[in-house]
């Protein structure tokens, strides 16, 4: 499906439980290099102009292929409205946000302010944010991976340099700064799968948030690349499905697929793991036509 169901949508966290917070008992506190601090309350917050986007979000961690990503449709307060609140002094290059269980995220204060849907996000897909994914307020900026933007349980925003504080997966040798990578995906046939002869439709879907998907091309066993068709663009921050007709013959066959995005960049054929900044090559499947 287009939009990921909240129940299906991917989770990755450090937290041992899932934190409890009374929305009467949730605060959000902006300081650190800022011309005044700020403290809101949830009906503070919700108070403030809010926006809903159709955005794709998707984490380092995942291979080429996998499953950590997925599409939703997002209410909440824009990033920098909050932020204007506090006025983030000059030279203050890095936002951390911290979550109610301790976890640090560095986000790219220039990021937060060029424009982009940048929001602390209250609503997924028509329902309040579900306790998995960071009720009562998460933060979300399209483009970037989440371990650099998608703070879940939110309590607080810090402005600071990146030189001054390192965040907790950059401690751990990820990179300070991560845009997500052009990447594409086989969703059928599944891998191994056993296909009926003749006329096969292949899909999946292709990403590259805040650069917008241009182009998706399928090859059959290392043959000539042929384009795929792609859904109508919902945004630039979303990912686009895409279908191509294949006509099976019998044996065994490699499935591949690369997207382009619309910076006119294509998927890299080489294989890298997502450690420090984000997995790169062309996913492909092997089926066999019975």
């Amino acid at each position: 499906p287009f939009f990921t169901p909240n129940a299906d949508f991917y989770r990755v966290d450090t937290a041992l439980q899932v934190p409890v917070i009374a929305a009467a008992d949730w605060r959000l506190r902006i300081h650190g290099m800022v011309d005044r601090e700020v403290t809101l309350t949830l009906d503070e917050l919700l108070e403030l102009p809010t926006i809903e986007r159709d955005i794709t979000l998707s984490c380092v961690s995942n291979q080429v292929g996998g499953p950590y990503v997925g599409n939703a449709r997002w209410i909440g307060i824009p990033l920098a409205t909050v932020l204007e609140l506090a006025g983030p002094q000059e030279g203050a290059d890095q936002i951390v946000s911290r979550s109610i269980d301790g976890m640090t995220i560095g986000t790219p204060t220039a990021v937060a302010l060029d424009g982009r849907d940048a929001m602390l996000a209250v609503g997924m897909n028509g329902e309040p944010l579900p306790a998995v994914n960071g009720y009562p307020v998460r933060m979300i900026v399209p483009g970037l991976y989440g371990y650099v933007s998608a703070t879940k349980w939110l309590v607080e925003l810090e402005l600071t340099t990146f030189s001054a504080y390192d965040p907790y997966w950059v401690e751990r040798g990820w990179a300070q700064e991560a845009p997500v990578k052009t990447m594409s995906r086989i969703d059928a046939p599944k891998p191994l799968a056993t296909v009926p002869a003749g006329n096969v439709t292949v899909g999946g879907v292709a990403w590259a948030q805040h650069r917008g998907i241009d182009g998706v091309e399928v090859r059959i066993d290392e043959g000539d690349w042929k384009a795929a068709r792609l859904s109508t663009l919902d945004s630039i921050d979303t990912w686009r499905q895409w279908t191509f007709d294949w006509t099976a013959t019998a044996g065994r066959h490699r499935l591949e697929v690369r997207a382009t995005d619309a910076d006119g960049a294509t998927q890299p054929e080489d294989r890298t793991e997502p450690f420090p900044n984000g997995a790169t090559g062309w996913h492909a499947v092997v089926v066999t036509v019975a």
